[in-house]
């Protein structure tokens, strides 16, 4: 991958995956990004909740921190963001997402690489409905055009 830090020296790249509730959608990326690129990135795991950071730390992200708090403060500091794209939506995952949380994703100067995945009720009209699994892989996809690690399609 080709990430540079700020003073523009290429260094290991951090990413961020962001999750809630019980961090299954978030445990099954960082194990996709693991199979992908194994230790040549350093993955954050950033819970709303305990149960969400646990579960991403146990699919061996190399950091991982729990709620508002923390997500606002680690998000300047990573490459790029992932996770479903409720994670930009105020009071999401059940009240989890407070509007904070949301507004600091969004206004994240990293890429973004968010996954059509709501329980909130909302239809994102252009996107059909596929498999996690499949989606899962389509975002690490994303990822690496991103990073420049294979060319964009």
């Amino acid at each position: 991958m080709a990430f540079t830090n700020a003073n523009g020296v290429a260094s290991r790249p951090v990413v961020a995956v962001i999750d809630g509730q019980g961090g299954g959608f978030g445990a099954a990326l960082i194990k996709e990004l693991r199979l992908r690129f194994g230790e040549a990135l350093e993955v954050w795991a950033l819970g709303a909740n305990s149960a969400a950071t646990s579960a991403m730390m146990k699919a061996k992200a190399n950091r991982g921190a729990t709620g508002e708090n923390a997500l606002i403060r680690s998000l300047p500091k990573v490459d790029a963001v992932m996770g479903p794209i409720a994670v930009t939506w105020p009071n999401a995952m059940m009240g989890e997402i407070t509007p904070a949380m949301a507004e600091a994703v969004a206004a994240a100067a990293a890429p973004k690489v968010l996954i059509p995945l709501s329980q909130e009720g909302v239809i994102l009209a252009g996107f059909k409905s596929e498999p996690m699994p499949h989606l899962v892989g389509q975002a690490v996809e994303c990822l690496a055009v991103i990073a420049g690690a294979v060319p964009a399609a």
